[in-house]
């Protein structure tokens, strides 16, 4: 069977000195009926390995269960890198940063106030055992010495910026021995003196996150690794983007990139293709000032969020080609997807749809209080007077209403927590809370989400409330709340007709046919906010911050014949049409 090593200089394959030439590609953010494209253009481009975190809130968003659906079946996911010819890197963590809600710790695993997250504590460890347990069920078989593709395994994530626990360290390493995984162990930290010491273990080796000035930066790798091959484990050849920011492009990276493999390194260039956050995936960033990502998670890859080749893509062939071989194969160009309309011919307001959970509590609930992890959650109480509307803090969009009619909106990132009443409100007060992500890197990871107390007007405390989650989660349930509300077009006309304005937060709905399944792109520019399914699928957030103007559709979603979209907009939009575009928008840029 082949073999895998650290050698004095070099990883050992096979005995033979091997540059890891890898690219990073979550399985979890690329349909799966793409997996098998995207890793073979990676291959195309000249790279031998893919490499890909593990998310722990998808597969387990309860405690005791192991999802291994489609879009979660990393051993799919790694034999198909297999027959592909190449070899796989995992980072199951268990944090994984990634731009991921919460960094993937699970829900359940943040609101548990008795552990200490990312520690030796011994109930947090006895949770994360589980976990890796699943795991390493399914990398333990695949691994190089068994005939399949794994040659590397990483332990934690980028430790040494949070944490220097070493205890921690060698008890993620014990389990991850215990469970039958010996290939080599690596840890990676961004390449600082005091990262790099708090971050690993001497048995572990220690691999650099960085994307530019490559020769001092593995010189301080080399100080604190002084044997073995050196490797850059996340070389950033782009960057995540925030909504309401420019859209971030990093130009330079093809000649980064030479210069790393001149020194004679490995790398692991991230993302060598990102995805999409679909759905409520998306993580935050918050350093001061609370800003989420966007749902593309485009990263400026070499390939797009589609799966075409970028300008970079041919940059780093090139680049590639200098240091080992690249196949004579090259990927296809980007073509333009069909560009239509479909009217929106079916509407219901939010507050008619029966979608809301609600429940009774004598103070103003988390979100978590009530289990709603992700997305929108309501809240309602009755006021016999206005004043001023306050809240100890938000998180993360709150839309504020008075009987129905909306009277302002408090947003995390602009540090808004106060709205005016006017002087004679009287009635139902309704907040409509968004949960734009969780925060994926630092010490707010797993905060709580939704309104957080106290809630007072004129400085007086609100007690009572009605509070729950929006049940967006089953698609089905928002059809057969569509399916009662009386069309706002007959559709037998919707091609005819003029569509008309969407006044949020309402749902809409409308079908469109396809000769046969393709990739789409969806624009929401006419949008304000809010959120798109194609036929049960959710495609993530839109919002007219921007900078992403566009939604992509994989092809896979889609069907010959008939198709649904579903749309939850919470502000309101001048058209109730959906409108495809040739190309995706992803919004002005910036180095």
């Amino acid at each position: 069977m082949p073999t895998f090593a650290i050698g004095a200089t070099d990883f050992l394959l096979d005995g033979a000195p091997f540059r890891v030439l890898s690219g990073a590609l979550h399985y979890f953010r690329v349909h799966p009926e793409h997996w098998a494209d995207r890793i073979h253009k990676a291959k195309l481009m000249g790279l031998n390995t893919i490499e890909t975190y593990v998310p722990w809130n998808e597969h387990s968003p309860s405690r005791g269960e192991f999802l291994t659906t489609p879009q979660l079946d990393l051993a799919r996911f790694l034999d198909l890198v297999h027959e592909a010819g190449m070899h796989a890197i995992v980072r199951p963590g268990p944090y994984i940063c990634a731009e991921w809600t919460d960094g993937g710790l699970p829900a359940w695993l943040t609101a548990d106030q008795s552990m200490t997250l990312r520690t030796n504590d011994p109930t947090y460890v006895a949770a994360v055992s589980e976990y890796l347990e699943d795991v390493y069920a399914i990398v333990r078989p695949r691994q190089i010495q068994h005939g399949g593709p794994v040659i590397l395994v990483q332990i934690e994530n980028e430790y040494g910026a949070y944490a220097s626990d070493k205890d921690y360290l060698r008890a993620l390493t014990a389990l991850t021995r215990a469970a039958g995984i010996d290939v080599p162990l690596t840890t990676v930290d961004q390449p600082n003196d005091d990262m790099l010491e708090n971050g690993s273990l001497d048995e572990l080796h220690k691999t650099g996150s960085f994307g530019s000035r490559a020769s001092e930066r593995l010189a301080t790798l080399r100080r604190h690794q002084p044997t073995g091959p050196l490797m850059c484990s996340e070389f950033w050849c782009g960057w995540f983007d925030a909504w309401g920011a420019p859209h971030r492009v990093a130009p330079d990276s093809a000649r980064e990139l030479d210069e790393l493999l001149a020194a004679g390194a490995s790398v692991n260039i991230y993302m060598f293709h990102g995805g999409t956050n679909f759905g409520f995936t998306n993580g935050a960033d918050d350093k001061g000032t609370y800003r989420p990502t966007i749902t593309s998670y485009d990263y400026d890859a070499p390939l797009a969020e589609d799966g075409t080749p970028t300008e970079k893509y041919w940059q780093f062939r090139e680049v590639l080609a200098k240091y080992a071989p690249v196949p004579d194969e090259a990927p296809a160009e980007r073509t333009d997807a069909p560009v239509f309309e479909v009217a929106l011919n079916r509407g219901i307001p939010l507050w008619q749809a029966g979608l809301i959970a609600e429940g009774s509590f004598a103070h103003l609930p988390t979100s978590s209080e009530f289990a709603a992890a992700r997305g929108f959650s309501s809240y309602s109480t009755e006021i016999e007077h206005g004043g001023l509307l306050a809240f100890a803090e938000v998180r993360d969009r709150a839309q504020v209403f008075l009987n129905g009619s909306p009277v302002g909106t408090l947003s995390r990132d602009h540090h808004e927590r106060v709205v005016p009443l006017p002087a004679d409100a009287r009635g139902t007060l309704t907040v409509l809370v968004e949960n734009l992500g969780g925060v994926n890197y630092g010490p707010r990871i797993g905060e709580p989400k939704g309104l957080i107390g106290p809630a007072t007007l004129n400085g007086r405390p609100l007690t009572r409330w009605s509070a729950g989650a929006v049940l967006l989660d089953d698609a089905e349930a928002i059809r057969e709340a569509l399916g009662s509300a009386v069309a706002t077009v007959d559709a037998a006309d919707a091609a005819d007709a003029a569509p008309g304005p969407l006044c949020g937060p309402a749902l809409a709905s409308g079908r469109f046919e396809l000769a046969a399944p393709v990739d789409l792109h969806l624009d929401t520019s006419g949008w304000g906010k809010g959120v798109v399914w194609v036929n049960g699928f959710n495609l993530g957030r839109y919002w007219s911050r921007g900078p992403l103007a566009t939604l992509y559709v994989p092809g896979p979603v889609l069907h010959a014949g008939s198709n649904e979209i579903i749309v939850f907009e919470t502000i309101g939009a001048e058209r109730a049409a959906a409108r495809f575009v040739a190309r995706p928008v992803l919004g002005s840029s910036e180095p």
